[in-house]
């Protein structure tokens, strides 16, 4: 049975009813419709003064083409811990259209561990990328306007580029102002996906209105003739570009297929941004509940260390636990074996493939210093004598491994997870951040490529080091770094699947992110606005002849 299949034979409860839940007041949400709401900005003031709950990260293994479960995890390990009495609460990333109609699918979970309404979170659930879309392309607008009107402000390099939520790799580089009269108005232009904005960024690393308000006054969006940047604020248009975005700032709330309340808001992807849900629907959580699932996007080495170097320390935050999920056939495909190879048991590529596992616990528990525990999201292909060798190799680790089975049981196939999670956010750590903001730029970068990614060392483009030079000299020198690199390896290779041999890490360009307040890093071949693969998900998506949605998973 699809996914969508078993979310529709679900009946849901009423999102008034999930909000009384979780203590949320009748005045405090405004429905859209039966099952979706926002939740105001009275909930957490009023909550303000309230002990946070306990904060669970669930990372994983780097992506492969069979996905992982990540999402699917942590919704199962929410509803397990609601099936053990604990008063749980999801906080994840709205859906992306590109995925969706690409190539990664919908981003709700699987089976019976979904959140739901399924179809409308997958598509365009309460509008807030389209209003991140559009306040980044007022903006573009509001550029060409003023250039049109004579340049009061003389720029000369424009650096804003309008988005789409889609993939589209034809609008990498396109040319604007072709209809006008004026000679000399048009220029170079280009498109990023909507969810790589530095908008998405600033909504959702904002504490408050005021702060985003705040934060998008300073984005830079180009540069004058003496070389000077040029701000949103300089164009008088952070006002608009707040009022676009005031209602899409409140989180969403809905449910899972078990009734758990989701609070589910923002999502910039991880391999191109910092690939974290908002400040805001993190912390109300927190204040709302006893357990908080969250997750960070693709693989630790991306979404885990950009939500505890980035995240974490821009919002105070700290994981009690962090889970890390795998699957058999993923590790024996990172061990080498191909897609036919996984099905079958292949203990020497699983074997191999393990050490991709082991590096991102290693990173967690060792350079984090954070408590953490393996999640195998568990198939009926996977064997016994694999399910041991790798229980073997964790447990010469010190590190705790849960067989979870949320696909075809829900929550009930997460409890024995839900129980060590429990445990092992009672035991003390020693977390701490992998650089120093006092560090300069290319020692952050070089932190990150040689103890979190494993590489030897770092190369730098020419271009890279005259802007690092320069965004020091600007005095933006102690900013965190985003880095942009593939998801599906250490190194910066998508290719490069099983690492044994000694890699460096290439850095083509570096972007100033005065809003978001990070430092983006370009390596490798990696695109701010993704293209779509050879048959892309959208031509299996489909609707039948009672309206209904079928085809996405």
């Amino acid at each position: 049975m699809e996914d969508i299949e078993i979310a529709r034979k679900t009946k849901l409860e009423n999102i008034t009813d999930i909000a009384k839940k979780i203590g949320i007041q009748e005045d405090e949400i405004e429905p859209y419709g039966k099952y979706k709401a926002k939740v105001t900005n009275k909930t957490y003031a009023r909550l303000k003064g309230k002990k946070d709950g306990k904060l669970i990260l669930v990372t994983a293994i780097n992506p492969t083409p069979y996905g992982e479960g990540k999402t699917t995890i942590s919704i199962g390990l929410a509803d397990g811990l609601a099936k053990l009495g604990k008063k749980s609460i999801l906080a994840l990333r709205e859906p992306s259209l590109g995925p969706v109609f690409g190539l990664k699918g919908g981003a709700t979970g699987g089976g019976y561990a979904q959140v739901a309404p399924m179809e409308d979170i997958n598509l365009h659930f309460t509008g807030d990328i389209h209003a991140i879309t559009s306040a980044n392309n007022l903006l573009s607008a509001m550029i060409d306007n003023h250039l049109y009107f004579g340049n009061e402000l003389r720029f000369k390099k424009i650096v804003w580029k309008r988005c789409v939520d889609l993939n589209d790799r034809a609008l990498r580089k396109v040319e604007v102002g072709l209809s006008y009269a004026k000679k000399g108005a048009n220029r170079e232009d280009g498109f990023d996906i909507s969810v790589a904005s530095e908008i998405m960024a600033v909504f959702c690393l904002s504490k408050d209105l005021a702060d985003l308000k705040r934060r998008l006054g300073n984005i830079i969006i180009g540069y004058n003739e003496e070389d000077k940047p040029i701000t949103v604020r300089d164009l008088k248009a952070e006002g608009s570009l707040t009022v676009l975005l005031k209602d899409a700032f409140q989180p969403n709330l809905v449910q899972t297929l078990e009734h758990t309340p989701a609070i589910i808001h923002g999502g910039p992807f991880a391999n191109i941004a910092h690939g974290c849900n908002s400040i805001l629907a993190t912390k109300l959580a927190l204040k709302l509940g006893e357990y908080t699932v969250t997750e960070a996007g693709f693989g630790a080495d991306l979404g885990a260390e950009k939500f505890l170097d980035i995240k974490c320390r821009t919002a105070n935050l700290k994981p009690d636990a962090v889970v890390c999920v795998a699957t058999i056939r993923a590790l024996k495909y990172h061990g080498g074996a191909s897609k036919e190879e996984v099905m079958e048991e292949n203990l020497p590529a699983l074997e191999k493939g393990i050490h991709n596992l082991l590096k991102h616990v290693e990173n967690i528990k060792q350079k984090f210093g954070l408590n953490i525990i393996v999640a195998v999201n568990r198939f009926k292909q996977d064997t016994e004598r694999e399910i041991s060798l790798l229980k073997t190799k964790l447990e010469e680790k010190e590190i705790d491994l849960s067989l979870a089975e949320v696909w075809a049981k829900g929550g009930e196939g997460a409890t024995d997870l839900a129980k060590k999670v429990i445990a092992l956010a009672e035991k003390e750590d020693k977390f701490d951040f992998i650089y120093p903001l006092e560090d300069s730029i290319t020692e952050k970068i070089g932190k990150v490529a040689k103890e979190i990614y494993g590489a030897v060392d770092v190369e730098y483009t020419e271009q890279a080091i005259e802007k690092i030079r320069k965004i020091e000299e600007m005095g933006y020198g102690k900013l965190p770094v985003c880095i942009a690199k593939t998801q599906y390896s250490f190194s910066d290779d998508e290719k490069n699947l099983i690492c044994d041999d000694p890699f460096v890490i290439h850095v083509k360009d570096v972007i100033l992110k005065t809003g978001a307040e990070f430092v983006v890093v370009l390596t490798g071949n990696i695109f701010t606005m993704p293209g779509l693969p050879k048959e892309p998900a959208a031509e299996k998506i489909d609707i039948d002849e009672n309206g209904e949605v079928i085809g996405i998973f």
